[in-house]
């Protein structure tokens, strides 16, 4: 395995840098772990769609580390192509992608200028998926990407690092609806995402995923800081298929909503 770490503490890195930017993860965590061991149903991640940095790319130490693709999905909305990778023992992945063919010839420009800075051969490496910002930018890129996708801006702003890290509530055993973990964050003070209710999906879907909003934190571009939205955390509950096993795949139309925890006009 490239760098060869083992896929457990590939994990644990990429934790580590996550709650970096998203210190209230930490203590929703640490609220969650006195009466439960937290499991971790899924990480999430954004790219560019352009070649060297497409989701299948950003997969190559995943699948390395035993990792399967499972699943494609469409967000014509937003302008996303996404895949989810399944492993025997470890969390879910989700990848995602920004089409950037499909936004202005602008935007095109300053992110495939962004994107002309990256070592794509250090994009297959393992400490790649933690690594952060692989190119340099300036506050009015950032701004002028912000017009157009907030999800552009996020991944011109933060690079390649996990975007969110998911609380399975199956394994809360003081939880039994996505309601009560809602408001158990709420009551310790975390906002959620409310765009498209509080909870997104339902039982018939089999997923019910709910958010908070992103952490801001500053960040510093090469003329200015910023402070802007960062990472969140998501809490997922997952439901039984005919055959009895939890359905483990994800719903385009909630995960739509989830990637707005991190829109600037959420805050």
């Amino acid at each position: 395995m490239s760098n060869s770490q083992s896929v457990e503490q590939l994990f644990e890195n990429m934790w580590q840098d996550y709650l970096a930017l998203n210190p209230d993860a930490l203590k929703i965590f640490e609220l969650f772990s006195q009466e439960n061991q937290v499991v971790n149903d899924h990480v999430a991640f954004r790219t560019f769609g352009l070649p060297g940095l497409r989701v299948e790319d950003v997969a190559a130490p995943l699948l390395e580390a035993g990792y399967v693709e499972v699943q494609e999905y469409d967000f014509e909305k937003k302008k996303l192509r996404a895949k989810h990778y399944a492993h025997p023992t470890m969390p879910l992945v989700f990848i995602s992608e920004l089409k950037v063919e499909e936004f202005s010839r602008e935007a095109q420009t300053l992110i495939k200028q962004l994107v002309s800075q990256v070592d794509l051969n250090k994009v297959k490496e393992q400490d790649f998926m933690y690594s952060g910002r692989p190119w340099t930018i300036v506050s009015d890129v950032y701004e002028r990407l912000l017009e157009e996708s907030e999800y552009a801006a996020w991944v011109a702003a933060f690079g390649y690092r996990p975007n969110h890290f998911t609380v399975s509530i199956n394994d809360l055993a003081q939880f039994e609806t996505i309601e009560q973990v809602n408001q158990f964050v709420k009551d310790n003070g975390f906002p959620l995402n409310t765009s498209g209710g509080e909870v997104k999906g339902t039982p018939e879907s089999m997923l019910e995923q709910s958010s908070t909003l992103a952490n801001h934190v500053e960040v510093k571009f090469s003329d200015t800081t910023l402070t802007i939205p960062s990472c969140f955390y998501e809490f997922a509950l997952r439901y039984p298929k005919a055959n009895g096993e939890l359905f483990k795949g994800f719903i385009a139309s909630s995960a739509d909503k989830i990637f707005e925890s991190t829109n600037s006009k959420a805050a």
